[in-house]
């Protein structure tokens, strides 16, 4: 045990072992001892089109200073980001199904029936399409996905459900 407890957290029995040797990233790092005769460690191989491997500041490594990139700041606020407006969409769909079901129908024709409640359920299902597609056709541009995701906020709003509309008396 340390002298202080808090260190106790941020220390694994054997740091001090001199036979453990850090995941540098060392290219000309001599081979591990101990393999058959003719065997080799293949090396990462980096194209020079990588930004991740050309452009240290795009890289998701730790500063010196012990501190994380910017970058991993603001992917985490994006995430949280992600999670409210996915939280949105849910609750969305949730409004929209209770609005749905308050709608009384007086129609009598099947085909005016059906093409109704095909309609409701496309209205059911609309903030999770929306949010399912926006994510998937922006997977490499976050700022058009937030966009998108903010539109569809606004035009998805249920709206039968925030007046209380169609509710039977």
């Amino acid at each position: 045990m340390n002298a202080t407890r808090d260190d106790d957290a941020l220390n694994w029995a054997g740091d001090d072992d001199p036979t453990l040797t850090s995941g540098g990233t060392d290219r000309a790092a001599p081979e591990p001892r101990g393999l058959p005769e003719g065997w080799t460690v293949p090396q990462p191989t980096t194209s020079a089109t990588d930004p991740a491997t050309t452009d240290p500041a795009t890289s998701n490594a730790v500063e010196p200073d012990g501190t994380e990139p910017d970058g991993a700041a603001a992917s985490s606020v994006a995430l949280v980001g992600m999670g409210i407006l996915a939280g949105m969409y849910l609750l969305y769909t949730i409004g929209w199904f209770i609005g749905v079901a308050r709608i009384e129908k007086s129609v009598t024709d099947p085909v005016t029936e059906f093409m109704f409640s095909l309609g409701a359920w496309l209205a059911v299902a609309a903030p999770l399409a929306w949010f399912g597609v926006t994510y998937w056709l922006t997977t490499n541009r976050p700022r058009a996905r937030l966009i998108w995701l903010l539109i569809g906020v606004v035009v998805l709003a249920p709206l039968p459900f925030i007046t209380g509309s169609g509710a039977g008396s």
